[in-house]
This record gives structure tokens, sequence and C-alpha cells, in this order.
């Protein structure tokens, strides 16, 4: 990673990310997470504020060492004891079926090979473990994917691996059986940037905590 990627980059992404609009679908996402939870893909801890008094400890992995620094501090005043790690959502160390909630936001976009991350997440999750996520890509309108389509190789230079065409509900239907997914327009965002995939995914099983 280079001086962008670690150095600029993560403050523009805590900017950007930090909207009301976006706060809006952390706290209705995160509301039903329980039990042992791992974030992939945590950035700069926006999502700590969200989390369900029942939940006091995370295991948090991003491979952006500078977003790691800038995450610190809400570390440090979060109530949630962090387990906080520079690590890549495609090779976990974590033994099968550890956790009972897994987390991602806005993540999926730019991990390189995303199939292998979500078969990891699959691994690390008990059995009726859940996966919730809330993720953008590609819309459903082809209008909209023309431009998805053509913005696409700016987005991955300016946003540190970006894509805008991914079809999350494809990729995660791959791994896991059981999947519900609300697909819209985020509120306030162009629609080549801001078709949300926003859902849960289940590992088959005994039902978690």
């Amino acid at each position: 990673m280079g001086f962008y990627s670690q150095r600029v980059f993560p403050y523009l992404m805590d900017w950007s990310m930090a909207s009301p609009e976006l706060a809006q679908y952390r706290r209705s996402l995160l509301a039903n997470v329980t039990g042992t939870v791992l974030e992939i893909g945590f950035g700069t801890g926006l999502n700590l504020a969200y989390y369900p008094e029942n939940v006091r400890q995370l295991v948090a992995i991003d491979a952006n060492a500078g977003s790691h620094r800038l995450a610190e501090k809400r570390v440090a005043q979060s109530g949630i004891t962090v387990d906080h790690r520079v690590l890549n959502g495609e090779r976990l160390p974590m033994s099968d079926e550890t956790f009972d909630s897994v987390v991602s936001t806005w993540t999926l976009c730019s991990i390189a090979n995303v199939e292998q991350a979500i078969a990891e997440i699959h691994r690390v999750l008990k059995p009726g473990g859940k996966f919730f996520f809330v993720e953008h890509g590609l819309s459903r309108d082809p209008n909209v994917q023309v431009w998805q389509n053509r913005l696409n190789p700016v987005q991955k230079v300016i946003a540190d691996g970006c894509h805008l065409n991914r079809n999350i509900r494809q990729l995660v239907e791959q791994q896991f059986s059981s999947v519900a997914i609300e697909e819209f327009y985020g509120e306030g965002l162009p629609k080549f940037l801001g078709y949300l995939y926003k859902g849960t995914a289940s590992k088959p099983g005994q039902e978690s905590l």
C-alpha cells in the first residue's frame, strides 16, 4: 500500500462515510447483532457507536494500516473491548465456527478476492450464525449499470480498490443458502454509487445466541 492508500484515503473515507444518511443504515443493520462478533473492513471504527449494548467484545480487522491508526481514538472511547488487527479478510487466522455474528459495511466492494472472503466469513461463523452486511453495488437499472461500468476504473483508483459494479446478492448467495436482502437507492446518494444491498445471511445449524 502506498502513500495515498495509507495516509490520504483513510481521511477521505472517514469524512465521506460518517454522514447521517449512512448512519441510519448502520444503526438498523447492527441492532440485531449478538454474541461473539467479527467485523471485517473495520475502517476508522464508525460502526462502534451503533452496536447494541449486549455486544461488549469485538474482533475487528482491516487491511489498511492507515485506517487502523485513525480508528484507535474511537476504540479508546468505546465501551466495547476491541481486538483490533491489521488483517486481510481473504485469509482469516480464526478457527472454524468461532463467531455468532460477522459484520461487513461497505467492505465487499474493495476486497480483491471477494469470493474467498465470503467463504472465510462462512467458515468462521458458528452453525446458526449470521452475516450482517450493508454494501453498495450493481444496480438493477441497465441505464445506471452503464455508468457504473464506465466509472468503475476511476473509482478503483480514487477509492483504494472499491468497485461500483459488484452484484452483492449474487456473491453472497453463492456461499449462503439462506439470505434476506433489501435492495434500494441510498438516501442522498448518486445512483451510480448509492445502490445498496442490506441484509443477513444465515449459516445452517442451531440458532446462535
